[in-house]
């Protein structure tokens, strides 16, 4: 069928180019479906397989292909296809709600309208074009056979007072995102910059004590769970909530200064071929049973009931929450020049010692 030959076709293609392929795909729903769903994602499979299981089983249902990507090679597929006028995704999701915001303004995104998108809160709707389908929060994460209680840092402030000292032990053990690698990374960046006065001695305390960049949320856990890393700092709450039902020793910290939601943002393509099936699907995220879904995936954060030992919130959360909302003000952060600027603080933060990579196109 039209997905399977397409992903085929891709995989085969990268192999010979730079052209970029997706982490991974897989297909959900009856073969014998007459229409197919091209959905491109930077959510896990593992993440995201119980919502589009459920999606696929309802009678009449196309069949859904379903393809990981990583969120910046995901900006420039899309983006290509819709400056070259090609045939694209029928539906893209990107926890980098920045890019998503991007395309839309660049024009290369599909109004949809309908009552579940009506209900959303202004701040997950950008123009009926991006909607915000997710809940997550950006957490600090850490070991807790690794740390003792007074160690645990339940803010920003605790966590430079713990890197400040010469002898620290967190020297060189303290990690967070790659803003080049990760399109996720750049924007809880950018946006830790804009929102907190604590930014510049944090960036500080990182360049001092030899703290980490690395590429995405699996490798962070994976170094806090290994001992690798003492402290795994704006990690994707999602991910780190999923591993600590796997392994009770990772918890996860929502810090008491501020902390960062993120609404993982869904576009249908200006030229998706089937862009009525995708916004069925968009409604169908949004409805009572594809929330709850997501909600057992941890995709959406439900703060005021939180289990206390997995996932520390403050008594009045809504004092502490701050929504990355989808407005053209996330383009901020996409100008060149400041982009530029911030990767350069960045780099000099975080030393490569492979070199540093060039920065993406805008």
């Amino acid at each position: 069928m039209r997905l399977l030959g397409l992903a085929f076709t891709m995989l085969l293609a990268g192999g010979a180019t730079a052209q970029p392929v997706p982490e991974a795909v897989k297909s959900y729903g009856p073969i014998e479906a007459t229409r197919d769903l091209l959905v491109r994602g930077t959510t896990d499979i593992a993440r995201f397989e119980a919502v589009l299981n459920l999606f696929a089983s309802r009678p009449g249902s196309p069949r859904i292909l379903y393809e990981q990507w990583g969120s910046n090679d995901l900006y420039e597929i899309t983006r290509a296809e819709c400056q070259k006028g090609a045939q694209a995704a029928d539906m893209v999701i990107s926890s980098a709600v920045d890019l998503q915001v991007k395309l839309a303004n660049d024009g290369c995104a599909t109004a949809h309208r309908s009552t579940a998108t009506a209900r959303l809160p202004q701040v997950a709707n950008w123009r009926d074009e991006v909607f915000g389908i997710t809940r997550e929060l950006a957490v600090i994460v850490y070991n807790k056979r690794l740390l003792s209680g007074s160690e645990v840092p339940r803010s920003r402030f605790d966590l430079i007072d713990l890197l400040r000292p010469e002898d620290s032990r967190f020297r060189g053990r303290v990690a967070t995102y790659d803003i080049e690698a990760s399109g996720l990374g750049y924007l809880f960046a950018f946006a830790d910059a804009q929102q907190a006065t604590t930014f510049g001695s944090l960036i500080e305390a990182f360049g001092r004590s030899g703290a980490i960049a690395t590429c995405c949320s699996a490798e962070l856990i994976d170094g806090v769970a290994n001992g690798t890393y003492l402290i795994a700092y704006n990690v994707l709450g999602s991910y780190a909530m999923a591993r600590a039902e796997e392994n009770p020793d990772i918890v996860a910290v929502a810090p008491d200064d501020y902390t960062l939601v993120l609404s993982r943002a869904a576009l249908i393509p200006r030229r998706a071929n089937e862009p009525e099936l995708a916004g069925a699907f968009l409604d169908f995220l949004l409805s009572a049973s594809g929330r709850a879904s997501l909600r057992s995936e941890h995709l959406i954060a439900q703060t005021d009931q939180e289990d206390p030992e997995a996932l520390r919130l403050l008594e009045t959360p809504e004092t502490s929450l701050r929504p990355i909302a989808l407005t053209p003000s996330l383009l901020v952060g996409l100008d060149q020049h400041k982009r530029r600027e911030f990767v350069a603080l960045w780099r000099s933060t975080f030393p490569n010692e492979n070199g540093a990579a060039e920065v993406p196109p805008e």
